[in-house]
């Protein structure tokens, strides 16, 4: 499902080029789910977003679900990402002017799904939020939003699953029935997981751990 070979990324800045990624190579299996660690600023957001197409290497192969990613343009790679893979952050990112129920079915509308708004009923549904269809970001609780976001990630039914830090915000209690759901909508799905995280139990939980520590897997 993911291929790394090679893969750096520098990055210019006022005091000269930084290289983020040195030279990453990874292999990750369909169906497998991958825990990346490592210290702060080791690398470990940069080559998930590599990963997503939402960033490109200064030199490597990116092949993500037997796509290589250089060769697409930014449609083709927009297009990649509405069919290939789903993103969970730990910020949420939803809409803060649109309801659950919207923020889940925008995705799918854009790609062309006439039965959008029924996808996302569902989706909200298996996390939970049934009752909170009409309710605006703003008036739900961290873990809630963190579900529609769940919602939202999982609702094309991509075999690829991005998370990362999906807990950061979150109190102890409200994370663990976060990381209770993720892991349960991934087995559903039989998705693949790539799940940045700090926490070594949530690492423990995937099949197999990836450490990163200044720019290089260790």
């Amino acid at each position: 499902m993911v291929e790394l070979a090679g893969v750096h990324l520098k990055l210019a800045s006022g005091a000269g080029e930084v290289n983020i990624l040195r030279g990453i190579d990874l292999t990750i299996a369909r169906g497998e789910s991958v825990a990346v660690v490592g210290p702060s600023g080791s690398g470990k957001s940069t080559m998930l977003m590599v990963m997503a197409g939402l960033e490109r290497p200064s030199s490597g192969r990116v092949r993500i679900a037997g796509e290589d990613l250089d060769r697409l343009d930014e449609d083709q790679l927009a297009l990649f990402r509405r069919r290939n893979v789903g993103i969970v952050f730990q910020g949420f990112h939803l809409i803060p002017t649109m309801t659950a129920l919207e923020n889940v079915a925008v995705p799918l509308e854009f790609a062309g799904d006439r039965s959008a708004f029924e996808r996302a009923r569902s989706g909200l549904e298996a996390v939970g939020l049934g009752h909170r269809l009409g309710h605006y970001p703003g008036q739900l609780s961290g873990g809630e939003q963190q579900r529609v976001a769940l919602a939202r990630a999982f609702a094309g039914e991509p075999p690829l699953l991005f998370a990362d830090e999906p807990t950061g915000n979150l109190d102890a209690a409200t994370g663990h029935g976060i990381i209770d759901l993720l892991f349960a909508l991934r087995a559903h799905r039989a998705a693949t997981l790539v799940l940045i995280t700090h926490d070594p139990e949530l690492a423990a939980r995937c099949d197999r751990t990836v450490r990163l520590h200044d720019g290089r897997i260790s």
